[in-house]
C-alpha cells in the first residue's frame, strides 16, 4: 500500500503543473527549487508537492495525469 496524498495536494499540483509544467522533471531538488519560485507556502506543502511532481516525473505521468483531471 502506498501513501495517500491529500486533495489539497493534488489540486495544487494539477494548478502548478498547468501554469509551469516546462519547469518540473524528475529531480527533486530541482523541483522544489522551482516551486520556491512559484508558490508561498509552508514548507511541508511545498515538498509534498515537489515530490508528487517527483514521482509523476519518474513514471513519465506527468502528461496523462494533466490529460485525466483537464476535464474535471
Amino acid at each position: 500500500m502506498g501513501r495517500i496524498r491529500g486533495k489539497t495536494i493534488r489540486q495544487s499540483t494539477l494548478e502548478v503543473l498547468r501554469r509551469y509544467k516546462s519547469e518540473f522533471g524528475d529531480n527533486f531538488e530541482a523541483n522544489k527549487a522551482a516551486l520556491n519560485k512559484q508558490i508561498t507556502s509552508s514548507k511541508t506543502i511545498r515538498n509534498k508537492i515537489a515530490g508528487y511532481i517527483t514521482k509523476l516525473g519518474k513514471e513519465k505521468k506527468i502528461e496523462e495525469y494533466m490529460i485525466e483531471h483537464s476535464t474535471k
